[in-house]
């Protein structure tokens, strides 16, 4: 018998629709649900967390995100339901980010276009990513997905997750690596571990220069202490994220010298959808065929 599967747009109808085992059912978020939704056995939410649609779901056993984070979901999950990410479906537009960023802040390409605006010749050397020493600490899919983008630029890169294997260093050995990196990317899940793990004392360990680029969740950096550092110009910073965010109008980050604020637009990239919803899909058929969803969210959080 298949299970009925919620899903909140075309889209996610369209890639689920003949799933052996899988029946999808499209409900609208914000209007009641269907009739059929007393026998779904499987969420994938739009944006958004409604603990009153969890209330409605009596045969509720999964919640399946389209995203990678699950922060906002861990507390409100019932008891025995499990909580599956989207992990794999968005690290391709996350690194494409960093390196875009990077690029533009070496290569000083807001000058030259404010040049361009200004309709003035100005040429001048600037630095280049060939040769840098990288750390991304997050050795998931994002961060797999950096290191190999970066490669081919000649950076030197050091995988860093939260135990070490091989390849990658544990976040206790940090101290020793951060003083040797010109750029440090953060690529970890807000977690209680990682919850203001970049603090006044990580930053400090950076070297003059060197540039802090945010793309896992503003909470993970401690705002204030960031703001110490860019004042001074000692350190420069590259946010898609911040805490608060979204980041209010008259925030000292908007002003603080030393810093590149995108508006949280790593992944968000034409055909989002279709790569979520590939990897729904994949979750969705271990899950019909009788196994457990790949990207389970266990007690990290």
């Amino acid at each position: 018998m298949a299970i009925t599967v919620l899903v909140p747009d075309d889209d996610g109808m369209a890639a689920l629709t003949g799933i052996d085992g899988v029946q999808p059912v499209r409900y609208e978020p914000g209007l009641p649900l269907p009739e059929a939704a007393v026998d779904a056995e499987v969420l994938v939410p739009g944006f958004g967390v409604t603990e009153e649609v969890l209330s409605e779901l009596p045969k509720l056993r999964l919640i399946q995100l389209r995203s990678a984070g699950a922060e906002e979901w861990v507390d409100v999950v019932p008891s025995g339901v499990l909580l599956s990410t989207c992990r794999g479906a968005h690290g391709g537009s996350t690194a494409e980010w960093a390196v875009a960023t990077l690029l533009s802040l070496y290569r000083e390409l807001p000058d030259f276009q404010a040049a361009h605006a200004d309709g003035e010749w100005r040429p001048h050397g600037t630095d280049t990513l060939q040769g840098k020493r990288a750390v991304i600490v997050g050795a998931g899919d994002v961060g797999r997905q950096l290191e190999r983008r970066l490669t081919p630029f000649d950076v030197r890169v050091t995988m860093v997750g939260m135990t070490a294997r091989q390849g990658v260093h544990g976040v206790d050995e940090l101290p020793s690596l951060l003083a040797d990196a010109d750029i440090v990317v953060l690529l970890v899940p807000l977690t209680s571990r990682t919850r203001g793990m970049v603090d006044a004392g990580f930053l400090a360990a950076m070297p003059d220069g060197a540039v802090l680029v945010n793309a896992a969740r503003g909470p993970v950096l401690d705002t204030d202490a960031l703001l110490g550092e860019l004042t001074t110009r000692r350190l420069r910073a590259i946010l898609d994220v911040t805490d608060p965010e979204p980041l209010p109008e008259g925030h000292p980050l908007w002003t603080a010298p030393n810093v590149v604020i995108t508006p949280h637009t790593g992944g968000f990239v034409n055909g989002r959808l279709v790569r979520s919803y590939a990897v729904v899909a994949k979750e969705l058929e271990r899950y019909a065929g009788g196994e457990l969803p790949e990207n389970l969210v266990h007690g990290e959080y």
